[in-house]
């Protein structure tokens, strides 16, 4: 038998239905290879004891004849995600220490399900990044390398760890959380599938805020099938969310025919950028021609306003940023610091926060603190979200022309090394080219591993779909995927 930490999460479904394998089993197979694979940093808080619990108790329910079907399932969960007395610090030395006594809805949800959470997972700080090298934890690797070459690669960010965990099979799947590209770059990277859901699916209730009206929780895994498996027993409505969306959870697995023909996929001309790696280029016009054969009529579209989507993104979210995090002031939550003699209130703020952030998340508190003060609101903010507003109508004519979806790179490259372009934020700010405009318009998004670059390393594409249509998305995704025929796993180095 294969490695048991190697498989899908609808294989091991079928082999725990079966009586092929326990969760104790699998639990067991994937707790030992995340042990194995310190070198990654990816398994940040493992939680063995929880683990077994929650195995043992799973295989209970499969023996009763009950179960659904992510129950025995070991996940890793991005550290954004709070956990009940597990350690949940985002990434941030703010929160050193800080163990809640709630657990949030997804988590819920899915344990409800019965999965099992084998630890928690790295990630860049507070959600911000774009190579997982913000973390207080230290930098999570890559489990890919490029071809004859040690040089240790980004596996993209802020979902980072997740990435990396289900890539190198630490686990079968990963939560992660999407802001500006933070679930469907990574995946990307590592060669994996990330879903991105509507705004509003997945409840936000018990995750650790970046930017409000722009994260949405989802699924990282090895299949568009997996991906729709574990969507469905993460999403639904929660009273306790504001945003959420009082819909009904359709049976997004039973959508996979990977049948599309005679439905249309834009191809939007503004996504063709400047100085575009050639590779992403043919990848591209691969996709394109893997849909075609599958039936799909493939049209040139529009949106025209998508090249003001990163800076109005990085207005919104920087402003919305300082907003959520004034509250770690080490008085209401967060590290507070030692205090000299004369230091007064406004000394403890300045003192525990310039020690408990770090640099990328000052940054943007401070970028964010700018845009929304008196002299500037207009100028920035406000322009900025009647920018968004036309990004979200350029969506809407689209789809309202008879688009069903719409293809586009993932990623402007493929993993880059560690430290290439950490020093120069603008730079890194343009790894999330292709992926922001959805989360300004509140899309479904996913990225599908489509080929490898000629030195080996994974490149994907993204689908982006109509609000609240995953499981129509993701069929999509499934005749891409299928077409696709990507296979390729890392060479185990570490």
């Amino acid at each position: 038998m294969s490695e048991l930490n190697a498989l899908t999460i609808a294989e091991a479904r079928d082999k725990l239905r079966a009586g092929d394998v326990t969760s104790v089993q699998l639990t067991e197979a994937c707790l030992k290879a995340a042990d194995e694979a310190q070198a990654l940093n990816a398994v940040v808080h493992s939680t063995p004891e929880i683990a077994f619990e929650q195995a043992k108790a799973a295989d209970k329910r499969i023996s009763a004849g009950d179960a659904p079907a992510m129950c025995g399932i070991p996940l890793g969960i991005k550290d954004l995600f709070c956990t009940k007395g597990v350690a949940s610090q985002a990434a941030s030395g703010i929160l050193e220490g800080f163990k809640p006594e709630y657990e949030s809805t997804v988590t819920t949800q899915l344990f409800d399900a019965g999965a099992v959470m084998i630890g928690k997972l790295n990630m860049d700080e507070f959600a911000m990044g774009s190579s997982n090298e913000t973390s207080v934890y230290g930098n999570v690797i890559n489990p890919w390398r490029r071809d004859g070459d040690e040089t240790a690669l980004t596996p993209g960010g802020s979902s980072g760890g997740s990435a990396s965990a289900v890539a190198a099979d630490l686990c079968l799947a990963a939560t992660g959380t999407d802001t500006g590209g933070s679930i469907r770059q990574p995946a990307a990277f590592v060669g994996i599938t990330g879903m991105k859901p509507t705004y509003g699916r997945v409840s936000r209730w018990g995750v650790v805020a970046f930017a409000s009206s722009l994260d949405q929780a989802g699924p990282m895994a090895k299949s568009v099938r997996d991906c729709a498996i574990m969507l469905e027993a993460m999403a639904g409505h929660d009273p306790k969310d504001s945003t959420s969306a009082e819909l009904a959870v359709p049976n997004f697995e039973a959508m996979l025919t990977g049948e599309v023909k005679g439905q249309t996929i834009g191809i939007p001309k503004e996504y063709r950028m400047d100085g575009m790696p050639e590779e992403i280029e043919t990848l591209w016009a691969e996709g394109r021609a893997m849909l075609e054969d599958a039936g799909a009529k493939i049209v040139d579209i529009s949106l025209p306003h998508t090249k003001y989507a990163l800076p109005a993104y990085y207005v919104v979210a920087p402003a919305e940023a300082s907003s959520n995090l004034a509250r770690y002031d080490g008085v209401r939550y967060g590290h507070r610091a030692a205090l000299g003699q004369g230091d007064g209130i406004n000394e403890m703020y300045e003192k525990s926060r310039a020690e408990g952030f770090g640099d990328e998340v000052k940054r943007r508190v401070m970028i964010g603190t700018y845009v929304l003060s008196a002299g500037f609101y207009d100028a920035y903010y406000n322009r900025a979200r009647r920018v968004r507003a036309l990004i979200k109508k350029d969506f809407e004519d689209v789809f309202a022309a008879g688009v069903d979806a719409i293809l586009t790179p993932a990623t402007p490259s493929s993993a880059f090394a560690l430290g290439q372009e950490f020093d120069d934020p603008v730079q890194m700010y343009l790894n999330d080219v292709f992926t922001v405009t959805v989360n300004l318009a509140g899309l479904p998004g996913i990225a599908v591993p489509v080929g490898l670059d000629k030195q080996g390393l994974p490149m994907g594409l993204q689908l982006i779909g109509k609000p609240w249509e995953e499981g129509a998305l993701m069929n999509v995704a499934q005749a891409l995927e299928d077409r696709a025929g990507f296979v390729s796993k890392p060479s185990k180095w570490w």
